[in-house]
């Protein structure tokens, strides 16, 4: 079975100019630039990869793309493929297990707004049907509801069930799942990841690491060495840029503008996703200043 623990990024989707077509060809550029920033893995087809406007003939690209590229790089690849109908979620999950990956991400059912009953039975019912290791993804301000920890402790105990990406913002439910269970968490947001793992999260699933791969990696490393000296120090380096590529605009909005400015560029987002007002650029310029991010090559306006 699969361990999961470290920096994973939640890798963007890169698209043409005009958002009509997956760029496979950068796409393949960005997941080697995360394995040389030495990053455990990534996660294809998450929110960051804006997976919801994504056609399944794209989601398979996108995925084989990640395995074929990434795999012998010695990334580990999370494929989003959660949805909000079971039966569509299950599609996924075979689809990703089929295609290569090491594990899914299966986010908490969205608009349906189950009971906890239901979010159990949702997730069993992925697990049963194919032998994927899973990572449950708990991130209640998108899906408007919250698997609680007495939900994850059941789960747990399936054997596909290895891991919580908590995007709850709470260090109470992170640390009542810790005492509940030993499944492994990992922080949704990098601004707490260093919180997060003061109550025992093990690692990131991260969207900085799209620029700063390196330095993701290098804050994980001090998580698993005990290191909290080594971790304050990068969590402070990384915090206001962290905090504003997730809270200008919704992501990966201000992810895909600082990428260009960086001369990594991704494409446009997708309807009804819109690129970054001027005001917000030049927010995003001055923490990527701040924080000792270079660009890489001449940039125009994102």
């Amino acid at each position: 079975m699969i361990t999961l623990a470290g920096a994973y990024t939640a890798i963007v989707t890169p698209f043409t100019n005009d958002g009509s077509s997956v760029a496979v060809d950068r796409l393949a550029e960005q997941v080697h630039f995360q394995a040389e920033g030495g990053v455990r893995g990534i996660v294809p087809c998450g929110t960051t990869g804006e997976a919801p406007t994504l056609e399944e003939r794209e989601h398979i690209a996108v995925i084989k793309c990640a395995v074929q590229v990434g795999r012998p790089l010695g990334l580990q690849i999370i494929a989003g493929a959660g949805s909000n109908s079971t039966a569509h979620a299950i599609h996924l999950h075979q689809l990703a297990a089929k295609l290569g990956a090491d594990a899914a991400l299966q986010v908490a059912p969205y608009y349906n707004k189950p009971s906890q009953e239901g979010l159990y039975q949702h997730f069993m019912a992925i697990a049963e049907s194919a032998d994927l290791p899973i990572v449950l993804y708990n991130i209640p301000g998108r899906s408007a509801v919250t698997i609680t920890p007495e939900t994850i402790e059941r789960l747990a105990k399936h054997p596909n069930i290895v891991a919580v990406k908590e995007a709850t913002g709470s260090m109470d439910s992170a640390s009542e799942i810790r005492k509940r269970c030993s499944i492994a968490i990992l922080s949704g947001d990098d601004s707490l990841t260093a919180s997060f793992a003061a109550v025992g999260a093990v690692g990131v699933v991260s969207v900085v690491s799209n620029i700063v791969p390196d330095r993701v990696a290098s804050l994980c490393r001090a998580i698993a060495n005990n290191d909290f000296t080594a971790l304050r120090k990068s969590h402070d380096e990384l915090f206001a840029l962290s905090r504003g590529l997730l809270s200008l605009d919704v992501n990966p909005v201000p992810l895909k503008c600082a990428m260009e400015v960086l001369g990594r560029d991704s494409g446009s987002v997708r309807l009804p996703l819109v690129r970054a007002s001027e005001t917000i650029r030049a927010t995003i310029a001055l923490l990527l200043r701040d924080a000792h991010v270079p660009a890489l090559a001449a940039h125009a306006s994102c």
